[in-house]
C-alpha cells in the first residue's frame, strides 16, 4: 500500500510539473508572438509611415499596447488564454483588418464555463435581458436593463470584460455581437467571470437587485441563448424566395464556397421579376474579407442592374499608397509567382499580371531611392453611359453588424443606385488599410493578418459603418425573423 501511495504521489507530482512547464511555455510563446506581431506591423504596416487619424491610432497603440499586453503574459496558461491575449493586442489598433487569429479551432461563439441561465443583448444603448432559459429561478425578466454588477456600472463592466477581448466596442456591430457574454464566464483569465449580484431596471423603474446563480449548462443552451439575441444566418447562405408576395434575395455570405454558380444562375433566371417588382436584398451576416468577396457583390449587382448601368456608378478606386519595404515587396513577388505559374490565370487575367509587375517595379524604384512610401493611381470614375435603369421597383437592402468586408464594398456601389434604401442596423466597420498579408507567428498557434496598402482616397472614411437613416432603422429583436420580415414588408407600403 505504501508503494502504491508513493507511486501515486510521484505521478501527481509529475503531472503538476508537466502542467507548470506547459503554462510556462504558453507564457513564453505569448511574449514571443506579441513581439513578433509588433515587429511585423512596425516594419511593414502603412499606418506607421502615413499621417491622419487612422495612423495616429495605430502609432498610439503599437508600443503602448505591446507593453500592456506583455504585462499580462503571466496569466497565459493555455492555448485559449493565448488567443485571448493575441486578440486583445490586435483589436487595440481599432483596425478591422489587423487580426491575430488562432491556427487551431477555438472556443467558438456558443461557449461558457458558467452562466446565470439568461443572456443580454445590446438594445438602444443598453445591455438588456433578451433570453431566459425556461425554468430559471430568480432571473430578471426579458427587457430588464443591466444597471450595475458588484458595484460596477454595466458600461464599465463591458469595457473591462468585452472590449478587445470579445469585440471592438467602439462599433455598434462589436457591441451587438459581444453583448451575450456580458454576464457569462467565458474562461478568460484576464477578465471577471459571472458576477454574483446585479441590479436591473425593470420597465424603466428603480433598480432591483438579483443574485446570479450558476445554472447547469446543457447541450444547446448557450447556442439557443445567443441565437435568440443576435441574428445568425441559416444553413443556406444564398437563395431567392418569395416573402409576403415580394422577391427576397438572400446573401448571407461572400465566401467562395457559398454556392455562387447555382445562385447566380437563379438570379439571372429571375432578373425580369426582380427588376419589375423590386425586391429585398438581405445582406445580414454577409461577411467576406477577400478581393473575390467584392467581385461577388459587384457581379450580383451587374446581373440585376446590368453592367452597362452600374459601371458609371461604381466608386472610383482612387489612389493607393504603398509602404516601400522589402517585406511588402516580397508579398507581391510571391503573388506574381503564383499568377505566372497558373496557365489559366495567365490566359484569362493578363492585365492583372501586368499590373502586379508594375507594382513590383514601383517598389524597386522606391526602395532604391529610399522612399518610405509611393502612391499609384487607381481606376478612375467612368462617365455615365446613358443606360436606362432596368430596375423599376423599390429595392430594400437589409443589413446588420454581420455585414463586413466585401459586403461594405458592395454597399458602396448599391448606395449609388436609384431607388435603393439601406435598412436594418449599423454594419461592421472596415479599415482603409486593405489587402491582407498573413503571417504565422512563432508559436505556430496563431496567424497575424493586416492590410499592407492604404486606400487613402476612399470616399467612405476609415472605420465608417453604413447606418440606416432615421425611420429605416430596425429597433426590434433582430433574432425574431417573423417580426423582421413584417417590418421590412411595411417599408414597401
Amino acid at each position: 500500500m505504501n508503494r502504491l501511495l508513493t507511486v501515486s504521489v510521484a505521478t501527481m507530482a509529475l503531472a503538476l510539473s508537466a502542467g507548470s512547464v506547459l503554462a510556462q511555455d504558453f507564457r513564453s510563446l505569448a511574449g514571443q508572438d506579441l513581439q513578433a506581431a509588433h515587429d511585423q506591423l512596425a516594419a511593414n504596416h502603412p499606418a506607421a509611415a502615413l499621417t491622419g487619424p487612422a495612423s495616429e491610432t495605430f502609432r498610439g497603440w503599437i508600443e503602448a499596447g505591446l507593453t500592456d499586453a506583455k504585462a499580462k503574459t503571466g496569466q497565459v496558461n493555455s492555448g485559449d488564454s493565448h488567443s485571448y491575449l493575441m486578440r486583445y493586442y490586435a483589436r487595440g489598433f481599432r483596425d478591422s483588418n489587423i487580426a491575430i487569429t488562432p491556427s487551431f479551432e477555438g472556443l467558438g461563439p456558443y461557449f461558457a464555463t458558467s452562466w446565470p441561465g439568461f443572456t443580454t443583448g445590446w438594445r438602444g444603448g443598453q445591455y438588456v435581458v433578451t433570453y431566459v432559459k425556461p425554468g430559471t429561478r430568480n432571473a430578471p425578466p426579458v427587457g430588464a436593463a443591466v444597471v450595475d454588477c458588484n458595484g460596477v456600472t454595466a458600461e464599465d463592466l463591458a469595457q473591462a470584460k468585452l472590449d478587445r477581448w470579445e469585440a471592438d466596442l467602439t462599433s455598434e456591430a462589436g457591441r451587438a455581437s459581444s453583448a451575450p457574454y456580458l454576464l457569462w464566464n467565458r474562461n478568460n483569465p484576464f477578465a471577471t467571470g459571472m458576477p454574483a449580484l446585479c441590479n436591473f431596471s425593470v420597465n424603466n423603474r428603480r433598480a432591483r437587485e438579483f443574485r446570479l446563480t450558476p445554472v447547469p449548462i446543457q447541450a444547446g443552451d448557450l447556442e439557443a441563448a445567443y441565437r435568440a439575441t443576435v441574428y445568425q444566418p441559416g444553413a443556406t447562405p444564398l437563395a431567392i424566395e418569395t416573402v409576403n408576395g415580394r422577391p427576397w434575395v438572400h446573401v448571407h455570405s461572400f465566401a467562395d464556397t457559398a454556392g455562387w454558380d447555382a445562385f447566380n444562375e437563379a438570379v439571372v433566371a429571375q432578373a425580369a421579376t426582380l427588376r419589375a417588382q423590386g425586391f429585398v436584398l438581405d445582406l445580414r451576416g454577409a461577411a467576406g474579407q477577400s478581393y473575390t468577396s467584392t467581385a461577388r457583390g459587384y457581379g450580383l449587382a451587374n446581373r440585376i442592374w446590368t453592367p452597362e448601368f452600374t459601371v458609371s456608378r461604381q466608386p472610383a478606386a482612387g489612389e493607393i499608397t504603398y509602404r516601400a519595404t522589402a517585406g511588402n515587396r516580397a508579398w507581391y513577388a510571391a503573388t506574381l509567382g503564383r499568377m505566372e505559374a497558373d496557365s489559366r490565370f495567365v490566359q484569362e487575367s493578363l492585365p492583372v499580371i501586368e499590373e502586379t509587375r508594375a507594382i513590383i517595379a514601383a517598389f524597386d524604384a522606391a526602395l532604391a531611392s529610399g522612399q518610405p512610401t509611393f502612391t499609384l493611381a487607381g481606376r478612375p470614375a467612368i462617365a455615365d453611359t446613358g443606360a436606362a435603369n432596368p430596375v423599376q421597383g423599390q429595392v430594400v437592402v437589409l443589413v446588420d453588424g454581420g455585414c463586413a468586408g466585401g459586403c461594405l464594398d458592395t454597399l458602396d456601389l448599391l448606395t449609388r443606385l436609384p431607388n435603393v434604401r439601406i435598412v436594418g442596423s449599423p454594419t461592421a466597420t472596415d479599415s482603409i488599410f486593405i489587402e491582407p498579408t498573413v503571417e504565422r507567428l512563432p508559436s505556430n498557434y496563431a496567424d497575424l493578418s493586416y492590410g499592407h496598402k492604404a486606400w487613402t482616397s476612399r470616399q467612405r472614411p476609415n472605420n465608417q459603418p453604413f447606418t440606416p437613416a432615421q425611420g429605416l432603422a430596425y429597433t426590434g429583436n433582430p433574432a425574431d425573423e417573423a417580426a423582421v420580415r413584417a417590418w421590412v414588408g411595411s417599408l414597401f407600403s
